[in-house]
């Protein structure tokens, strides 16, 4: 009996990339984890401690401090920026490309003329700037909650389309454009005049609708993320599959990533439901791997809310001892994050950070496993623990991990 637990804190970085100067410059100095205990300075997560938290944090910025019994590392990102559906892909063994930077405006003719001819109704709005008006309740445009040019918003009136309709005026888009990702989604609104009043234009160049604003969240919200350049025939979950043992993914990360062959948990952000649902569906196999994403987390850092997101962390801590304690000599356990999210910066958008990489499994000895290149050397490992074909991306980190009984 094996079970490989990986548990994503959503935003949970310890500490500004090297590259973020260049490449980020709001991002500097940003450190998720570290400010975030410097302004809760009593704050205590006895089980992330145990894990080796402050030890990959690199100082005791409160009353927490490094672990002499942890094994752990740090993660760089390969993907560019910080992003939650790049950054799960990585993890998952996706070896990331260069997204195209575009506004939508300069795809619109494109875009358009591919609807048109795959037989939906268009109709140009905004005056200068446009976004598509689709079977008169669906709209396309900018993404204006991500870093501005990387994303495309398919938002739906799901009192007027289904969500397939959606979904499938998301697939038409996602074939003419290279932008890293394009997000169909919608809910039940009791007008599609939700949506036009939540049409906002940023920077000049860029339109779209508030996701906020317009109410999709409210009522019945489904959604699904599109990426560029993702193959999920050489991710964890079809490597997994090919040796017969079963992928569960919890929360977010069952939204975004392809899993057709498993289970998938979606549209869930309660972080007490989803640590009550890793803890069961730990309980129903012999043979598993589990990958369970944190959302609240992530939210509260958009939020800038240092308060929340500590409150968060003290739940997940809590139900993480009782994770822990279901786990059997075989199984293994990483907590780790996708990127940062860090309150205290001065903006809402994720941070360029490295992330923890905590590695826990009864009867192996302390020890580093290094600062690992990618977010994919965690999928190589779990491929390597259940004896699959490797993914597109990674090394396994398996030959670090020492068992006390082999010394």
């Amino acid at each position: 009996m094996a079970r490989f637990v990986v548990l994503v804190i959503d935003s949970f970085g310890v500490g500004a990339m090297a590259d973020v100067p260049r490449v980020r410059p709001q991002d500097t100095g940003a450190n998720t984890c570290g400010h975030i205990l410097e302004q809760q300075p009593g704050l205590r997560l006895p089980t992330l401690e145990k894990l080796g938290l402050i030890n990959a944090l690199g100082y005791a910025p409160g009353v927490m401090l490094p672990s002499p019994s942890a094994i752990w590392g740090v993660a760089a990102l390969q993907h560019e920026g910080g992003d939650t559906f790049m950054g799960h892909q990585e993890i998952l063994g996706t070896l990331p490309r260069s997204p195209l930077r575009m506004p939508f405006n300069e795809v619109i003719d494109r875009v358009e003329k591919a609807l048109q001819d795959a037989g939906w109704h268009t109709e140009r709005q905004g005056e200068g700037l446009s976004w598509l008006l689709v079977e008169g309740a669906v709209a396309i445009g900018d993404n204006l909650e991500a870093d501005l040019g990387q994303v495309y918003n398919i938002t739906g009136n799901l009192n007027q389309v289904s969500f397939d309709t959606v979904r499938a005026i998301g697939l038409v888009v996602r074939k003419q454009v290279e932008v890293g990702r394009v997000i169909a989604f919608g809910g039940r609104l009791a007008s599609t005049q939700s949506i036009f009043a939540a049409v906002e234009e940023k920077e000049g160049r860029y339109i779209g609708i508030n996701a906020p604003r317009s109410g999709v969240y409210q009522q019945d919200f489904q959604v699904v993320h599109m990426g560029y350049g993702v193959d999920d025939s050489v991710q964890v979950p079809a490597r997994l599959h090919a040796v017969g043992i079963p992928t569960v993914l919890i929360g977010k990360v069952a939204d975004i990533v392809s899993n057709p062959h498993g289970t998938s948990w979606q549209n869930l952000v309660d972080s007490q439901k989803i640590m009550t649902i890793t803890l069961e569906e730990l309980g129903r196999h012999q043979n598993l791997f589990i990958c369970t994403n944190i959302q609240e987390t992530d939210l509260a850092g958009h939020a800038e809310d240092v308060a929340r997101y500590a409150d968060r962390l003290q739940l997940v801590d809590q139900q993480l001892a009782l994770l822990l304690a279901e786990m059997q000599p075989e199984d293994c356990l990483v907590v780790m994050a996708d990127h940062g999210n860090d309150p205290t910066i001065g903006h809402s958008k994720h941070t360029r950070e490295k992330v923890p990489l905590l590695v826990w499994q009864p009867g192996l000895l302390p020890g580093e496993i290094g600062l690992r290149p990618t977010l994919s050397d965690v999928g190589a490992t779990v491929c390597d623990f259940f004896g699959a074909a490797a993914p597109q991306n990674g090394r396994s980190f398996l030959p670090l991990l020492n068992r006390k009984e082999n010394r």
